[in-house]
């Protein structure tokens, strides 16, 4: 008879598939590494066995244990499955921008999930990092894989990711290309590649507002070059262990608006039913090509996820629209408007320390009705007239006391090269403005009338 132990037996060999229909005027041959077909959906059901094993060898996980995850789903997802097959439970923490399709599967897998906030600091102790590692030291008999820093990541991918492909391609692979998160998938991959042909080409595939590209350019880590995205799976506000910059020649960076429509191309044109994160390796990875693949080249680029954790969003028509994604014009960009308003002054900005009264007369003065609000180099918060009015009709006292005591959060940072039907998408009732920085760092705000007068140019 044929059959399987458990379930985790049918983890690793997905198969490549060639791309046809997106791929005009790329020279070469495109194929793609479908890691749905891991009965997690996922690439990550790779590194989740990986790390699980090791554990036990190491005597670090015990029967009966608890497993303990910061996630954004997908391995999550893997992890539930070993834990179901080993007799182990696992509890996840998720940030909340990640789609309820993943939370609701890992609850149905019987796990328990917590939701975090994403846009606050790594060491910020509400963040979906920090309350996992509070719940490792907190609970007896647990594990906190940590996928991050943990190089099981980076191995599983060196022992099965990359001789899959250097076994599927016959060798003849010359340009490998993946997201970067955790950094484990395209580090481990790569490096076995790389030792098979050292010549092979890396793209790393990376998400505007994360510090990867920045830092392997300079080898700075830019705080200023983090701000929030959507995309999923891509990009960090950290520098996870498993990201070995030497085994990545060049990274793309890709907006949110080219991934998620790229995602539903593959769909529509490739027959391809995946994930966010996949849109954007596809994305970044064609790019490079169309400017660098030569005809006997063959690029394989990883496809990490399955399409059903996205239903809500970027197969959603009214969650597309909704997010500017699915108008077919040609919008301005961050840029176009900062640059085209001839906006040579500085940013006008309050201390948080400033006192509440001096703060409106200041900004009566300069004719605003809304401001960042900073604390050195720091943008902290946000207050506007119309706060402070009434705030100070209910307690007319807080004029000598100091902004921070009522300042709203601060305006959210935007790519440059986000354009005008996104960011409008990204203003409502409660915030009123965003800011951008361009290319020498200086910021600049955005706010609804900035839009409306480039819709009217």
């Amino acid at each position: 008879m044929k059959y399987l132990n458990s379930i985790i037996e049918r983890i690793g060999n997905t198969p490549l598939v060639k791309l046809n229909n997106i791929t005009q005027g790329i020279k070469g041959t495109v194929l793609v590494k479908v890691e749905y077909f891991n009965p997690g959906h996922s690439v990550k059901d790779r590194i989740a066995l990986k790390m699980i094993e090791d554990a036990e060898k190491e005597g670090v996980l015990k029967p009966g244990g608890t497993i303990i995850e910061g996630t954004s789903g997908n391995t999550g997802m893997g992890l539930a499955l070993v834990a179901i097959a080993k007799g182990y439970k696992c509890i996840f923490t998720l940030s909340d921008k990640q789609s309820k399709e993943k939370m609701d599967v890992l609850r149905a897998m019987g796990a328990e999930v917590i939701v975090c906030p994403a846009n606050v600091r790594p060491e910020d102790s509400r963040s979906y990092y920090s309350v996992a590692k509070k719940l490792n030291g907190d609970i007896p008999n647990s594990f906190y894989p940590n996928q991050y820093d943990n190089i099981s990541n980076t191995t599983a991918h060196y022992e099965t990711t990359g001789p899959e492909i250097w076994d599927d391609t016959d060798g003849s692979i010359t340009h490998y290309a993946a997201g970067m998160g955790t950094g484990g998938t395209i580090s481990g991959t790569s490096r076995y590649l790389k030792e098979q042909k050292p010549d092979l080409i890396t793209v790393g595939i990376d998400s505007y507002g994360s510090v990867f590209k920045k830092y392997q350019e300079t080898g700075e880590f830019d705080e200023k070059e983090i701000y929030p995205y959507l995309t999923e799976g891509i990009g960090e506000d950290i520098l996870p262990k498993n990201v070995d910059f030497s085994m990545v020649d060049h990274i793309v960076q890709v907006t949110d608006k080219d991934s998620a429509i790229m995602t539903r191309v593959l769909a529509r044109e490739e027959g391809l039913f995946i994930g966010w994160s996949c849109g954007a390796a596809v994305f970044g990875a064609l790019k490079y090509a169309k400017e660098n693949l030569k005809e006997k080249d063959v690029m394989v680029i990883i496809l990490p996820d399955h399409g059903t954790r996205y239903l809500g969003k970027v197969y959603n028509d009214d969650w597309m629209k909704d997010h500017g994604f699915l108008e077919k014009r040609k919008f301005a960009s961050a840029t176009d408007i900062i640059t085209h308003r001839n906006d040579s002054s500085r940013l006008f900005t309050i201390d948080q320390q400033f006192k509440i009264g001096d703060a409106i007369q200041q900004m009566n003065g300069e004719g605003i009705d809304q401001a960042p609000v900073i604390s050195g180099d720091e943008f902290v918060g946000s207050i506007s007239d119309s706060k402070i009015l009434s705030s100070l009709i209910n307690t007319p006292e807080l004029k000598d006391r100091p902004v921070a005591e009522i300042m709203d959060e601060g305006f959210q940072f935007v790519s440059p090269h986000e354009t005008i039907d996104v960011m409008s998408s990204m203003l409502d009732k409660n915030r009123k403005a965003l800011l951008v920085r361009d290319s020498t760092h200086k910021v600049h705000i955005i706010t609804q009338s900035d839009l409306l007068a480039a819709m009217m140019n």
